[in-house]
């Protein structure tokens, strides 16, 4: 798409802060206003659209992106929204554990210990851990816990919040991340620790780095699209 407006720029909108180009406001692909909650995270989307060049480029957007399926899809059932997310904790990734080398199994304690010693905490709850691959169920209570945790966010998490768990494999991580229980590099090496083993044993791949990089660019914005929305 080529670009049809000059200024980007943000208007008070009832419910929050609206993005408008040549003073006109933006709507969702469903056609709902685009409004954010916060005044930084709409400047922030407003800053997206200043940002482009003569053609409009989508993947440079991610906040706007999130923002479109925070209003379209996740608002009108975030129960239902949330449930999906929440399933992911009965398969995270800390649970499951390398056989060996003792290397790896230590490095794994250390890296994924503290995030389920964190989550324990918070939420009163336990997990099961296992060796291998075999899938292992998490007491019902902990699921239960969870999903509560989880439902508790807004739309505008829950958008942030989807991406970031399938990103990284856990949802235990992707909650101590928007929490703010532990900074975004810590969880995201905690969980590529088994990519950047492969890579210390066996030397780097180039199309490998590049696939990561791009994850972890696109962690990185989820990650601040939440930080913006405000918990």
């Amino acid at each position: 798409m080529k670009r049809f407006y000059k200024q980007a720029s943000v208007a008070p909108e009832e419910g929050g802060h609206g993005v408008r180009l040549d003073g006109r406001p933006i709507r969702t692909p469903g056609r709902a206003l685009l409004v954010a909650p916060t005044l930084e995270l709409a400047e922030h989307i407003a800053q997206e659209w200043a940002d482009q060049g003569e053609e409009i480029d989508p993947a440079t957007m991610r906040l706007t992106g999130l923002a479109n399926a925070a209003i379209d899809i996740v608002a009108p059932d975030p129960a239902k929204f949330a449930a999906g997310i929440a399933a992911y904790g009965e398969s995270d990734l800390l649970c499951y554990r390398a056989n060996g080398p003792d290397a790896l199994v230590a490095r794994q304690s250390a890296s994924w210990d503290p995030l389920l010693e964190w989550a324990g905490r918070r939420y009163d709850i336990t997990f099961n851990s296992v060796a291998g691959i075999m899938h292992v169920p998490q007491p019902p209570a902990t699921l239960d816990r969870l999903c509560t945790a989880v439902t508790s966010h807004s739309p505008f998490i829950l958008a942030g919040l989807s991406p970031l768990v399938s990103l990284t494999g856990s949802l235990v991580a992707s909650l101590a991340l928007i929490e703010g229980a532990f900074d975004s590099p810590a969880i995201w090496d905690a969980c590529q620790l088994d990519e950047l083993w492969q890579t210390e044993m066996w030397g780097e791949d180039a199309l490998a780095t590049q696939i990561l990089a791009q994850k972890r660019a696109e962690f990185d914005d989820c990650g601040n699209f939440c930080r913006l929305v405000g918990r």
